[in-house]
């Protein structure tokens, strides 16, 4: 029966050295323990507070970002619709212009077609009188060939002439 209760001097030794043991680590380690314990907590509580902020900070920047993201598409959209507007007036702006051109070459070719017309009837007219003339004078020659036939011709052309 020794052997399941444990000796009296036993228990004392190991309770005084439990005792001392405690009062060692009371008086020594137990301070710097708990202080140490007490900055780790201070230290987790101001990286949480740091984290906080941090979260804080991003969620402000995540929000100034969409708000300069929207104002930037806004921006793109106006440009883009003044691109196209522009576009869209230099088109008309040639059209027209192009429109006025063909006009303008238009007129010019009548009156160069014109001018041309004219021309070629100048042309026809003098062709036609100097062909005129010339076939008179071969009449003329012909007929005119003798004195008595110019004699006849002379008279009759005074007497159908009347003199004042």
């Amino acid at each position: 029966m020794d052997l399941l209760l444990p000796h009296t001097g036993t228990v004392i030794w190991m309770l005084i050295a439990f005792l001392a043991i405690f009062f060692l680590l009371k008086k020594f380690a137990w301070k710097p323990i708990l202080g140490a314990l007490k900055q780790r907590e201070e230290s987790i509580a101001s990286a949480l507070r740091s984290a906080d902020a941090a979260k804080e900070e991003m969620e402000k920047l995540q929000a100034d970002n969409e708000k300069i993201l929207a104002r930037a598409r806004k921006e793109r959209d106006e440009i883009l619709k003044e691109a196209r507007d522009l576009k869209d007036s230099i088109i008309l702006d040639a059209k027209s212009q192009a429109g006025e051109e063909a006009i303008k070459l238009l007129e010019t070719a009548k009156e160069n077609i014109k001018s041309e017309k004219e021309s070629a009837i100048k042309d026809i007219k003098k062709y036609a009188a100097s062909l005129s003339i010339y076939i008179a004078e071969k009449l003329l020659k012909e007929k005119l060939a003798n004195d008595k036939e110019q004699k006849d011709l002379i008279d009759k052309l005074l007497r159908d002439t009347k003199l004042n």
